[in-house]
């Protein structure tokens, strides 16, 4: 599970807040140019009692109908620029904000692909793409809106205060007797919606998880009937976020009320105090008028407090949750240059000779070596075992060799250490003699070709999902050699052929072709390590043994560690070692294992008569 949120009470939403300047700095002319001109609007709001108090107490008061005519033009013409400023706002912080968004939502995205596997193995998918939506789309609001206002309100209460006391400074405390409860209320406001807001939020992640499980998983859901349960699981997440979205609602509510009430009965009392001293010759009609003007153009800035607030505690905390994921550390890379790949097949399926010159010298070709590796997962209770421990192996150049034991000793772990998809927790492999934490991963990955037994395939056409596996400057050529080997020239049977669009996961593909399209995209680059993950394991047997026989020729050069299950897959290669306990238990060639090792001869015991005919 992620890290647990930090508690409101714990941080400021304005330290918070502050971590966006540097997404918020290369727009920041705008930003300022924008709050500029809505505080010149506000201000031109704020001259409109003034005109009224002159209307009053000039024309109107010396029944001139052309001084009546000329405060109307003025009214209006302020009316006009207070409308056209807050339009040059608008258009000031449209554009900006929106890169600032697609900026933030780039950062994230190119974090998460450079975060480790460990980090999504903990975090749920929902919890990533509603921080990488809903929460951005709430920052950008708040840049937009709430971040402008409550400086443009603020000036324009300060502003409008200072006009009142200047009109009647009675007048003027009366109107500013509710400030100190209003004031003491919004605190406590602030303090509670911020842990509703969070909350609000995680719970938008957990619904988003289940959606995304649930359409990914429908041929599951349907398959076992399971529609009911998943949709009373949806309602209960649905009905638990509606709670929390009301209890929002009440926090509210609750603060419009005191903002709205207490202003209100403020401005009533100036209303009846004002009243009597203008019937005793006190106070001119024309201040009064302009006085109320004021307290009534104010009510806005003061009402719009509590939402603001409330889009303020729902920035900071989206601020948090997009933190949250950008200061998990990434994986870290040594500086080394980029090796060539060999970029051609070992003969079959048309293929052309390996070109010597993209090996490594005789002398320097190590093949793999595992030295005492040990790894336990980062999760892991302190004190509990190594899932793999001592790991002492090595696949000279050239030779491939299967890795076998019992489910769960750690087999396909012991595969993703190669390409670092996780990190050993001490020893260390070396590739022809180099330790692969000293490479880039950019490096490592352009020489370890990896084919995982559950084949991931992306919403893309055929040959873009094989060619992943390939530099950019691999085409057709290659692309035809690779379906040839995997056996997947059903590929060219599809509509489009091999742009056919293989929809998401490659789910309208059988787990075979699914495999074989994994296994095309594994050696279409011509790696010199090779990775395969019981890469058979979903093939019926006629196309299993065409894939074998094309599999024997590239295997032919190429150092492989091949995670095998069924003694079929064993026989494709030089040597096995045997994992058991957490340790490398015995190494030797299938025939030797079979005779030396009982653990060995117990888990090929299904088809090892079978296999020893095939021999």
């Amino acid at each position: 599970m992620p890290t647990p949120p930090v508690s409101p009470k714990e941080r400021s939403a304005v330290r918070t807040l502050l971590r966006l300047w540097p997404y918020v700095r290369p727009v920041r002319l705008r930003l300022f140019a924008a709050a500029f001109v809505a505080v010149v609007a506000s201000c031109v709001g704020l001259v409109i009692p003034l005109v009224l108090k002159w209307l009053v107490d000039g024309p109107v008061a010396d029944r001139d109908p052309a001084g009546v005519w000329l405060g109307a033009l003025y009214l209006l013409l302020l009316g006009i620029a207070e409308a056209l400023l807050f339009g040059i706002r608008r258009l000031l912080v449209a554009r900006p904000l929106s890169r600032v968004e697609a900026d933030m939502r780039a950062d994230l995205y190119r974090h998460l692909q450079r975060l480790p596997v460990a980090f999504h193995d903990r975090w749920p998918s929902g919890q990533l793409l509603s921080r990488g939506t809903t929460d951005l789309m709430l920052l950008r609001q708040f840049l937009a809106f709430p971040l402008t206002f409550l400086l443009v309100n603020a000036v324009t209460i300060l502003v409008g205060v200072i006009i009142m006391l200047l009109q009647d400074w009675t007048l003027g405390l009366v109107i500013l007797g509710p400030g100190i409860p209003v004031m003491v209320m919004c605190a406590v406001f602030e303090r509670r919606y911020a842990q509703v807001a969070r909350r609000a939020q995680d719970q938008v992640g957990d619904l988003t998880t289940v959606v995304e499980e649930s359409v990914l998983g429908i041929r599951i859901v349907k398959g076992f009937g399971r529609h009911r349960s998943q949709a009373r699981a949806f309602r209960e997440l649905s009905g638990t976020l509606r709670g929390t979205e009301l209890a929002k609602a009440r926090l509210l509510a609750s603060i419009w009320a005191v903002i709205v009430t207490l202003p209100e009965l403020a401005i009533g009392a100036a209303l009846v105090l004002g009243t009597v001293r203008v019937a005793d010759g006190a106070l001119s009609a024309g201040t009064l008028v302009a006085f109320l003007s004021t307290a009534l153009a104010l009510r806005w800035p003061v009402d719009s407090i509590g939402f603001l607030l409330a889009m303020s505690q729902e920035a900071a905390t989206a601020t948090e949750r997009f933190f949250e994921v950008m200061d998990e550390e990434p994986e870290q890379d040594a500086a080394a240059p980029v090796l060539p790949r060999t970029h051609a097949f070992a003969g079959g399926a048309g293929g052309t000779p390996v070109d010597p010159a993209a090996r490594p010298p005789a002398a320097a070709q190590d093949g793999l070596r595992f030295h005492g590796i040990r790894f336990r997962y980062p999760d892991a209770p302190s004190g509990s075992p190594p899932l793999l421990d001592r790991i002492d192996l090595h696949v000279r150049p050239g030779e491939t060799m299967a890795l076998v034991g019992a489910t769960g000793s750690g087999k396909t772990t012991l595969t993703a250490l190669i390409p670092r998809l996780h990190e050993a927790t001490s020893g260390r492999i070396t590739l022809d003699g180099r330790d692969i934490t000293a490479m880039p991963r950019e490096t490592l990955r352009e020489l370890v070709a990896v084919a995982f037994e559950e084949p991931t395939l992306f919403s893309a056409t055929v040959a873009d999902n094989v060619l992943m596996g390939a530099p950019d400057s691999a085409g057709d050529r290659e692309l035809e050699r690779a379906l040839a080997i995997a056996q997947a020239d059903f590929a060219h049977a599809l509509p489009q052929g091999t742009g056919t669009q293989v929809g998401e996961q490659g789910l309208s593909l059988s787990g075979g072709q699914r495999q074989r399209l994994a296994l095309a995209r594994a050696v279409v680059g011509g790696p010199r390590f090779l990775v395969l993950d019981d890469p058979l394991s979903a093939l019926d047997v006629h196309t299993e043994a065409a894939v074998e026989a094309a599999l024997r020729r590239v295997l032919d050069g190429t150092t492989a560690l091949v995670v095998a299950h069924r003694p079929s897959t064993v026989l494709l290669a030089d040597r096995v070692a045997l994992l058991s306990g957490g340790r490398i238990a015995a190494v030797g060639t299938h025939q030797e294992l079979l005779r030396t090792n009982a653990e060995y001869a117990h888990l090929m015991s299904g088809d090892s008569e079978n296999s020893e005919e095939a021999r």
